[in-house]
C-alpha cells in the first residue's frame, strides 16, 4: 500500500479536492503542496491551523512530504490559549487562515498565509511526523507524538476494512483537527479518491445540494450529530450516490445502532461503528456493517494489524467471555507517546505499541468487544459501586441530557433540564439508592470537546 503523502503518477489526474469554487486533481495537489514548503527546511516545526479548506489540506499533505513537524489546532482555539501554546512550542512558521492572524505572511493561498516567526528549529526525534492535541480547543499544552508509521499503519487499515476505492468521494463532516476527521481525509488521499471539502453542515441545505451535486459516497459523524441526522429524518433521504457512512467519537446508543444498521443494510448501504482514540492514531475497532443490529452497542473487532486484550486489576489476561477488564490495545498505530513541552518533542517511542485505553469492557463468545464504562469513572454509594458512564446513560435514553461526577457517596448530576426532582426519582428507582446521595445542578449546556465528549473539567 502507497502512502498518502506521496502520491503515485496513476493519480496524476483523479479528482482529490473538491469545493463550491475549484477542483484540485492529485497532480496540481502535489504542485501546491510542493510551492508551500519551498522556503521552509526539512524537519522545520510549524503550527497548522485547520479550517476545513483545500489549502489547509494542501499545507498537511506539503509538511509530511518534507517531514516538517506540524502541530494541528483547531482555528476556534481561545486566543489566550493559543498565545500559551506558542509561547511554550515556539513554532517556526505558521501555515493559518488569513484573517486568523495580522502577521506578515512570506507566502499565500487559497486564504491562507504562512508566516515566518523567527524561532530556532527544536530537535525533534527523526520519527516524529504530527502532534495532535488531546482536549479538543481547550489549548492543553499536552499533544499527542504521532510518527509516520503511526499515520500510514492506521491509514492502511482503515483503507482495507472499509473497502475505500477509487471512485469514492468523502465530504468533509468534522474538523481535520481531530483525528477521526483527519483519517477520513487520510484515508482518501490513500485510496486515490476524492475527498468534498466543505464547513456546511447537516443542518444547511447547501450542504445536501453539495453532496447531492458532487456525489458524495460516504461521511463520518459523532454521536450527537447521528441524533441530529435522526431528527432530521436522515435516513428517509434520497442520496442515490451514497455507499457507506461511519460512526466514531463515543457510543452512539443501542438503538440508533441497530436502528442505523439494518435501515442503512436494506437500501444496500454500509453503517459501520467504529472505536479509537487520539493515542490510536484513529481507528482501534470497527462492526462489520453486516452484523450492526446483531451487535448493536459493540465496539466490534481489532482492525487489520492491531489485537486487544483485557486485564484484571492484578494485571492478569482474563481469558474467559463476558468478564469485565481494562482493554488493552497492541498495534502499529499506537502513538509514541506524550509531549508537553518543546523539549519533548525529541522522545523517542516510548509505548511500543501497547495502549491502555482506561476503559472497562467484555468480550462476547463471538470476540466482539463491549464498552462497559471508564476505569476512574466509578462511585461508591453506600457500598454500591456505581458506573457514572452507565448513569449517564439511564439519563440520556430517557430524554436528558446530563453529565455525572461524584465522589463516594455522593453523585453530581450536571443537566440542561428544570426538571430535578424527576431526574432524581428516575435515577433513584433504577439505581435503588435514596434520593438524598443525588444533587442536581442546571447548567446552561453541558461542555463538550470538538469530537463531542464531555468535557468534565469544564462543568461549573
Amino acid at each position: 500500500m502507497r502512502n498518502f503523502w506521496n502520491f503515485p503518477e496513476e493519480y496524476g489526474d483523479n479528482t482529490a479536492l473538491i469545493s463550491e469554487q475549484e477542483t484540485v486533481s492529485y497532480r496540481q495537489l502535489s504542485e501546491i503542496a510542493d510551492c508551500i514548503t519551498a522556503e521552509i527546511p526539512e524537519r522545520s516545526f510549524v503550527f497548522l491551523i485547520c479550517r476545513n479548506r483545500i489549502a489547509a489540506i494542501a499545507g498537511y499533505i506539503a509538511f509530511l512530504r518534507k517531514r516538517i513537524v506540524a502541530v494541528l489546532l483547531n482555528p476556534s482555539i481561545d486566543h489566550s490559549l493559543y498565545e500559551n501554546l506558542r509561547h511554550i512550542y515556539q513554532p517556526q512558521f505558521i501555515w493559518c487562515p488569513n484573517s486568523f492572524s495580522n502577521e506578515e505572511s512570506i507566502y499565500s493561498y487559497g486564504g491562507y498565509k504562512l508566516i515566518s516567526t523567527g524561532s530556532d528549529r527544536p530537535q525533534t526525534d527523526d520519527e516524529l511526523a504530527v502532534l495532535v492535541t488531546t482536549s479538543g480547543s481547550t489549548g492543553s499544552p499536552k499533544l499527542v507524538r504521532l510518527s509516520y508509521r503511526n499515520l500510514q499503519a492506521n491509514t492502511e487499515s482503515i483503507v482495507e476494512f472499509l473497502g475505500i476505492q477509487k471512485k469514492d468521494r468523502a465530504i468533509t463532516t468534522l474538523p481535520m483537527s481531530y483525528v477521526y476527521g483527519l483519517s477520513i481525509i487520510q484515508t482518501h488521499l490513500m485510496a486515490g479518491a476524492g475527498i468534498i471539502v466543505t464547513e456546511k453542515t447537516f443542518f444547511d441545505i447547501r450542504f445536501w445540494s453539495l453532496f447531492k451535486k458532487t456525489g458524495a459516497t460516504t461521511f463520518g459523524a459523532i454521536p450527537y450529530l447521528y441524533s441530529m441526522l435522526d431528527m432530521l429524518h436522515f435516513l428517509q433521504m434520497d442520496l442515490p450516490s451514497l455507499r457507506y457512512i461511519t460512526q466514531a467519537g463515543g457510543n452512539i446508543g443501542k438503538e440508533l445502532h441497530e436502528r442505523f444498521g439494518k435501515e442503512m443494510l436494506d437500501k444496500g448501504k454500509k453503517f459501520i461503528v467504529m472505536y479509537g482514540a487520539t493515542e490510536a492514531t484513529a481507528r482501534m475497532s470497527y462492526v462489520p456493517a453486516e452484523v450492526a443490529a446483531e451487535k448493536a452497542g459493540s465496539i466490534g473487532i481489532a482492525i487489520p494489524g492491531g489485537r486487544f486484550e483485557l486485564i484484571d486489576t492484578d494485571g492478569n489476561v482474563i481469558s474467559e467471555n463476558d468478564r469485565v477488564g481494562e482493554l488493552i490495545y497492541y498495534g502499529p498505530n499506537v502513538m509514541q507517546g506524550y509531549a508537553q513541552n518543546r523539549e519533548e518533542l525529541g522522545k523517542g517511542n516510548e509505548l511500543h505499541g501497547r495502549l491502555e485505553t482506561g476503559d472497562l469492557a467484555k468480550r462476547d463468545s463471538d470476540g466482539f468487544y463491549y464498552i462497559v464504562g471508564r476505569k476512574n469513572r466509578f462511585i461508591k454509594i453506600l457500598g454500591n459501586r456505581i458506573n457514572l458512564a452507565e448513569a449517564e446513560e439511564l439519563l440520556n435514553e430517557n430524554g436528558y441530557e446530563v453529565a455525572c461526577v461524584g465522589e463516594d457517596d455522593s453523585m453530581c448530576i450536571y443537566t440542561t433540564s428544570e426538571n430535578h426532582s424527576e431526574i432524581v426519582d428516575y435515577i433513584s428507582r433504577k439505581t435503588g439508592l435514596p434520593p438524598m446521595v443525588f444533587k442536581v445542578v442546571t447548567t446552561h449546556s453541558i461542555p463538550r470537546s470538538q469530537a463531542g465528549k464531555i468535557l468534565y473539567s469544564e462543568l461549573p
